[in-house]
């Protein structure tokens, strides 16, 4: 989470190469980069999450980093804020709460050119860098082509995602989803380049917008801050980290839980918030496993490091990952996982370090628990060998290098994501 830090609100000073030619000229010149999202700290989800760590990452590397956001208040205000130890410079827009949803906040739309504009001139960037088309994305994709600031659009979001917010019939819902894909194409048709994080998510991408040539570069991680456990099991845990909401599928991973044999004794912690946490608790009382689900809601990281260390498993039914940061963590804590197979969690589980079921399938799902809970001590060491060997392709350092080069203009001949096949889905 990010903490302001008092006193050095506005503080940011002229660049000296502004525009298009300080991003391609000058090769490892520090550059100054705003990067433009509609969700952002204190958000938590995978969007948000890795804008945090790209920004940190980049100013550890020497950049000068402006974030331009929602306000988590309402209140627009500048400042810096700290991030993984750095500090960066947030520009937050008053923003309106969107109440079918159960935290989420949005700028103005109707005053985000007007807004981009002002902060664009304050900062002259070197390069913006949008992480969504929705609102942020759009109004400084507009101004800054404009003004010939080079752009860099990221794409993290899913139309589908938010069809349970928008309290649109159904009957309408397939028109909205042809609306917001046109709206995506316009704005990331302004962009130099356009990436998101798998290969199976470009392809997602390229398909519904017409684009070509999208970058698929990992989020990225740094596997050292986790700690994985290799000392003998004492009990069965699977965990769950993530939004607790709809498009997650959890209430297929409670299920499945039910469906295992009692003499396995599995427990199951599930680790986040959402719209839907009462529903999934009644769930677990429906189904009589209420003693052995825990739901800890939000939680401060190292809780989080700790929950990852403690399991024996991750679980992750969601069949609308472009990524999964929550995914890699497990991962770079030595997990073995069980996760569906649909979207781009082929691309992580893979070659023994788990196992994919057939989405929304609950006794599938129980099945490849079970193969995980009954495995032998060694089988289980080789699947947790393979998780840390796999999240290797996915460290911050190339995806932070593999954008700095994208930033200045340079090619990009090898960008970070995932050689792999992957397992055809239905």
């Amino acid at each position: 989470m990010g903490t302001p830090v008092p006193g050095d609100a506005n503080n940011s000073s002229p660049s000296s190469t502004p525009g298009n030619a300080g991003a391609s000229s000058a090769n490892g010149r520090p550059l100054r980069i705003l990067i433009g999202c509609d969700t952002f700290a204190p958000d938590v989800n995978g969007a948000a999450k890795f804008a945090e760590r790209l920004s940190a990452g980049l100013v550890a590397r020497g950049h000068d980093v402006h974030v331009m956001a929602p306000s988590a208040t309402g209140r627009q205000h500048t400042g810096i804020e700290m991030f993984e130890g750095q500090p960066v410079m947030v520009h937050r827009l008053h923003s309106w709460r969107w109440y079918p949803h159960d935290w989420l906040r949005f700028a103005i739309p109707w005053r985000i050119k007007q807004n981009s504009a002002r902060i664009l001139d304050e900062v002259k960037p070197d390069v913006v860098h949008f992480q969504s088309h929705i609102i942020v994305g759009r109004g400084l994709s507009q101004e800054a082509s404009k003004r010939g600031i080079r752009i860099i659009g990221t794409n993290h979001f899913m139309p589908e995602n938010m069809l349970e917010f928008t309290l649109l019939p159904k009957w309408l819902q397939h028109r909205a989803i042809q609306m917001a894909w046109r709206a995506a194409r316009r704005t990331f048709g302004r962009a130099a380049a356009v990436t998101t994080p798998t290969k199976r998510a470009a392809q997602f991408l390229e398909k519904y917008t017409g684009l070509t040539g999208v970058y698929a570069i990992s989020c990225g991680i740094d596997s050292s801050k986790y700690t994985p456990n290799f000392e003998p099991r004492t009990e069965n845990r699977v965990l769950f980290v993530g939004r607790v909401t709809g498009e997650k599928h959890i209430d297929v991973l409670l299920k499945a839980v039910k469906l295992l044999p009692v003499s396995l004794d599995v427990k199951l912690e599930i680790v986040g918030g959402g719209d839907q946490l009462k529903n999934l608790q009644n769930l677990a009382v429906t189904l009589g496993i209420a003693d052995r689900v825990t739901f800890t809601g939000y939680v401060t990281d190292e809780e989080l490091k700790a929950a990852y260390t403690r399991a024996t498993v991750f679980g992750m039914p969601s069949i609308a990952e472009l990524q999964s940061i929550a995914t890699m963590e497990a991962m770079s804590s030595g997990l073995p996982v069980v996760a569906a197979n649909a979207m781009a969690l082929p691309h992580l589980v893979h070659d023994g370090n788990g196992y994919l079921f057939e989405p929304g399938n609950a006794q599938d799902m129980a099945d490849k628990l079970a193969a995980v809970f009954t495995a032998s001590a060694e089988e289980l060491g080789i699947m947790k060998m393979k998780s840390l060997k796999h999240i290797k392709a996915h460290d911050i350092n190339r995806t932070l290098a593999t954008f700095e080069s994208l930033y200045r203009g340079e090619a990009v001949s090898a960008p970070v994501t995932e050689a792999i096949p992957i397992i055809p889905t239905d």
